[in-house]
């Protein structure tokens, strides 16, 4: 990493054609950027993808005139340099990573990298004293503002209302099914599954550290089960609920967070403190149930609350009277 750093060059350092070279590399990345975006979403949001593949254009436009002026001023040769060489050079993501960003992510993405570039330019153009330089980096933070216009006028033209509205709700259905439902069920499976053996070994031992070791137990034993489970029935491919590994993290994890949320107080040691704590938790696990059920699933908030607190007393009341009697 340091040696990394060492070899960066400074802004300040460059030349006028270097400045110049570096800018035509930006907007080359950028339009392999926006198309990557746009390959992304196409099936999805054929829409959207329309209006990346536009914003790619006009990043060639703007790289092809780059490159005439390089022509004219310094000849034939541009010299290689790009954002990574350049200490302090604002960043963009790699594309690859478009693979794990939702439709409005990547739209702000879209958006964020127009703004940076345009702060870059302009704060670089205020640092020179040179005027042929700074009148270049101006013309370059002029551009990259006129990309942001652009967008918006290929936004109007290939997304009006009723189509980013159909996309967004397409896009909302995608993470309720791929993210929000599987952890719902994982959250609601560690929540009230495991408040019976956990409670019941609190009354019956009431020994705050067996009982968390078996609270512990319980809540990773079920995430592990609701994760697998979840991943291995159904591959996503006819359901159109989205990859079986996310669908599968997402139950686990929720499983286990479920359960572990009334298994930590007993780290406590004194048993009635820990136990008035624990289940201060479950009520609260139980209303973030209910929300998330109105929230995403349009479940009335109290149908939700009603279901999930008579399923989560009858356990909890299970487990009591097991482990006190």
């Amino acid at each position: 990493m340091l040696s990394a750093l060492t070899f960066r060059r400074r802004f300040s350092d460059l030349t006028e054609q270097e400045v110049l070279a570096l800018a035509i590399a930006s907007e080359e990345d950028d339009a392999r950027i926006y198309r990557g975006f746009a390959e992304r979403i196409r099936s999805s949001y054929p829409a959207s993808a329309k209006v990346f593949e536009g914003m790619a254009e006009e990043e060639d436009q703007h790289r092809r005139r780059l490159i005439d002026l390089h022509r004219a001023r310094f000849g034939e040769v541009i010299p290689l340099i790009r954002r990574e060489h350049v200490a302090g050079f604002y960043a963009r993501r790699p594309v690859w990573l478009s693979a794990s960003l939702s439709l409005e992510t990547i739209r702000g993405e879209a958006r964020a990298m127009e703004q940076l570039a345009q702060t870059f330019y302009t704060r670089a153009a205020q640092r020179t004293q040179d005027a042929t330089t700074r009148k270049l980096l101006g013309d370059l933070a002029a551009a990259e503002a006129g990309h942001e216009r652009h967008a918006e006028g290929l936004e109007a033209t290939h997304l009006p209302e009723e189509t980013r509205s159909a996309e967004d709700k397409t896009a909302r259905r995608q993470f309720v099914l791929t993210w929000v439902q599987p952890g719902l069920a994982g959250l609601m499976d560690g929540s009230v599954s495991t408040l019976a053996p956990i409670f019941a070994t609190a009354f019956a031992t009431q020994d705050t550290w067996t009982t968390f070791l078996v609270g512990t137990a319980a809540s990773v034993g079920a995430g592990i089960s609701m994760g697998f489970t979840e991943a291995a029935h159904d591959d996503g491919v006819l359901s159109g609920r989205g990859s079986p590994l996310k669908r599968g993290l997402a139950s686990g994890v929720m499983t286990t967070l479920g359960g572990m949320g009334h298994a930590l107080p007993y780290l406590i040691p004194d048993f009635w403190t820990a136990t008035t704590i624990a289940i201060a938790v479950v009520f609260v696990e139980l209303w973030a149930i209910a929300w998330i059920q109105n929230r995403y699933m349009e479940t009335p908030f109290l149908r939700a609350a009603l279901q999930v607190v008579v399923g989560g007393a009858l356990v909890f009341a299970a487990g009591a009277l097991i482990g006190g009697g």
